[in-house]
C-alpha cells in the first residue's frame, strides 16, 4: 500500500512538474502584446527616443510589439486613442481633462508625464512694446484660432488684472506667427514654445537674444502638458504591457538627451528630410526648458504632483466651460511608472 502511494505521489508530482513547465515554456513563447502608439506630430527631435527604444530592441525586451505613426496635434492624440484606431500616444493632458468632462470612463489616462512645464507662452521682440505681461493691453496679439496658448488667453489676462477687451486680436496661420511678428504687424503672439524656438532658429535668428519669452507657468497659470497616455482598454487588460512601454522610454529618454547626435542620426533613418542640427537644438532645448524641472529632480521625470494636477484641473474647467470636474485620479495614474530612482533626470552638457 505504502509502494502504490508512493508510486501516486511520485506521479502527482511529475505531472505538476510537467505543467509548470508548460505553464512557463507557454508564458516564454507568449505572443508580444501589440500597441499601436501615436506622436503628437510630424517627426522632430523631440520624437528620438521612441524610435531609440525601437530600435534598440527595448520595447522588443518587454514582450511589446511597438507601431509608431506620426500626428495630427496633441489633442488629437486624445480624439485618435478614444476612437479605437490606437492603443498609447504622446499627447495632451489638457485635452484628456476636457473630454473626461463630458466622457468619463472613454478619455485615455495619462501615465507618465514629459512635459512637466508647459510649452505655452507668449513671444515678443526684445525690443518691441511687450516689456511684461501688463503691456498686453492696448496691443496686437496674434495666434492661430484653435491654439491652446490662446484659448487661455482670457484667463491668462484675468489672472494678472488685465483687461481682455483691450487687447486687438489677430488670427493667423500657424506657418505665419513668427513672421508676423518680425514684421511688426501684431506686438506679440501666443506660441507653442518648442516649435516656435526652432522656427526662430530656422529664420537664423537668435531665439534668446532678439525675442522675451513669457511663459504662462510664469504668470499664474501653473499647467502640465504633453505626456503618455494610454487607453482604458490597455491599462485594464495589459496592465504589465502599459509598464514595459514605460520603463522602454524612460530608459530610451535617458539615453537620447545624453547622446543626441546619435539620437537623432538615428530619427534621420526615419524621416531623411529633417535637419539634424536643428532638430538636436530642439530636443536638447525642448528638454532642458519644459523636462529637466524643479519638479522632475524632485518627483522624477514622468511623475505628478497630486495637488498640482488638482489645480490645474480646476484652471482647465474655468477656462473651457466644463460641466463638471474630473478627478486627479480619473486624469492620470501613477501605477505603471518605473522606479523613482530610474526617473531622475540626467545631467547633460550645456
Amino acid at each position: 500500500m505504502r509502494r502504490l502511494l508512493s508510486a501516486l505521489l511520485l506521479s502527482a508530482l511529475a505531472m505538476a512538474s510537467c505543467l509548470l513547465l508548460s505553464v512557463i515554456s507557454g508564458n516564454a513563447a507568449a505572443e508580444p502584446v501589440k500597441i499601436k502608439f501615436t506622436l503628437d506630430w510630424k517627426l522632430q527631435g523631440i520624437h528620438a527616443w521612441y524610435y531609440w527604444a525601437k530600435a534598440k530592441g527595448y520595447f522588443a525586451a518587454e514582450n511589446l510589439d511597438v507601431r509608431i505613426d506620426q500626428g495630427e496635434g496633441s489633442a488629437a492624440t486624445v480624439t485618435r486613442i478614444m476612437s479605437g484606431a490606437y492603443d498609447a500616444g504622446f499627447g495632451d493632458i489638457n485635452a484628456i481633462i476636457q473630454n473626461a468632462a463630458t466622457k468619463p470612463g472613454e478619455t485615455p489616462v495619462m501615465v507618465y508625464m514629459i512635459y512637466s512645464k508647459a510649452p505655452f507662452a507668449l513671444l515678443t521682440k526684445a525690443g518691441g512694446p511687450i516689456k511684461s505681461v501688463k503691456d498686453l493691453e492696448g496691443s496686437r496679439l496674434g495666434s492661430p484660432a484653435g491654439g491652446a496658448s490662446f484659448k487661455l488667453l482670457p484667463l491668462l489676462a484675468k489672472q494678472n488684472g488685465i483687461d481682455y477687451s483691450k487687447i486687438t486680436i489677430t488670427q493667423l496661420s500657424p506657418s505665419l506667427q513668427e513672421q508676423m511678428l518680425l514684421q511688426g504687424q501684431v506686438d506679440s503672439v501666443a506660441v507653442f514654445t518648442a516649435t516656435s524656438y526652432m522656427n526662430l532658429v530656422s529664420l537664423k535668428l537668435d531665439p534668446d537674444k532678439d525675442f522675451r519669452w513669457m511663459y504662462y507657468s510664469d504668470l499664474g497659470l501653473d499647467l502640465y502638458s504633453n505626456g503618455i497616455m494610454v487607453s482604458p482598454k490597455l491599462a485594464r487588460e495589459h496592465p504589465e504591457a502599459v509598464k514595459g512601454l514605460l520603463r522602454a522610454i524612460n530608459r530610451s529618454l535617458r539615453e537620447t538627451v545624453e547622446n543626441p547626435d546619435a539620437a537623432i542620426d538615428l530619427l534621420a533613418t526615419e524621416e531623411p528630410l529633417i535637419k539634424n542640427d536643428i532638430e538636436r537644438r530642439r530636443l536638447l532645448y525642448v528638454y532642458r526648458t519644459l523636462i529637466d524641472t524643479p519638479e522632475a529632480r524632485e518627483l522624477g521625470i514622468g511623475d505628478v504632483s497630486d495637488d498640482r494636477l488638482k489645480s490645474a484641473i480646476a484652471t482647465i474647467a474655468t477656462s473651457f466651460e466644463l460641466p463638471r470636474l474630473p478627478n486627479p485620479g480619473d486624469i492620470f495614474d501613477h501605477a505603471f511608472l518605473p522606479a523613482k530612482a530610474e526617473r531622475m533626470p540626467p545631467a547633460i552638457a550645456p
